[in-house]
């Protein structure tokens, strides 16, 4: 799955009306890419998490802990392409996020959740990069 399509996914998803925690957006998402081929499912894994990768840097997270950071940073991608593209050109545009605790940890487990419909199996996939808060140790760099 290349990046256009991971962030067209998300908008095609998006539930209209308020979904403070993007439970809906997560529960459409999920639903979607259950009923896709086992590549869709591993290609969207691999997109979320170069995206949450790229948005794993020092001057967004310094305060917050890992856990707040890595839900925050998927609140940015469940608020669409231009949310994530304007916090990478200006870290300021974080700052709503982080101040709201604005979080859609929901958005880690749709690959889970997806894989396990479509195969009947667990998922045990790891991606090329980690989501993990602090592990883009570029981002981190002094």
């Amino acid at each position: 799955m290349n990046e256009d399509i991971f962030w067209q996914l998300i908008e095609d998803c998006r539930p209209t009306g308020p979904d403070p925690d993007f439970e809906r957006l997560a529960a459409a998402l999920t639903e979607h890419l259950a009923q896709s081929p086992v590549c869709v499912v591993t290609g969207f894994a691999e997109q979320l998490a170069w995206t949450l990768y790229r948005l794993d840097r020092r001057e967004l997270g310094q305060n917050l802990s890992g856990d707040a950071f890595l839900y925050t940073r998927c609140a940015v991608v469940a608020a669409g392409r231009a949310a994530f593209e304007d916090v990478l050109r200006d870290a300021g545009a974080f700052a709503p996020f982080a101040t709201d605790l604005i979080w859609a940890e929901s958005l880690l487990y749709i690959p889970v959740r997806a894989y396990e419909c479509v195969t009947g199996e667990e998922w045990h996939h790891n991606t090329r990069y980690s989501y993990e808060s602090y592990s883009n140790t570029g981002g981190w760099a002094a």
